[in-house]
């Protein structure tokens, strides 16, 4: 599975990143996580609030900073 943060590199961009990593984690599964900070790069995927978070090429979070409880719920899907 592979997870995508969109950002600018910014403390809620970092803690959205490691609330992904202990959900992947909590459920013992293996992702690749992908930062992408490059400005076009996220308006081509769609993002119009950062940070965000794509699962597998699809948008699921955007403009806020979920906790790894609810991160879990939507990597279980």
């Amino acid at each position: 599975m592979k997870l995508s943060i969109y950002g600018k590199g910014c403390k809620k961009c970092d803690q959205l990143t490691e609330n992904a990593k202990q959900a992947a984690e909590a459920l013992g599964m293996t992702v690749e996580i992908e930062k992408v900070t490059d400005v076009n790069a996220i308006i081509d995927a769609g993002v119009m609030h950062t940070p965000a978070l794509g699962v597998d090429g699809e948008l699921v979070i955007e403009g806020k900073v979920a906790s790894a409880e609810e991160l879990q719920t939507l990597l279980k899907r």
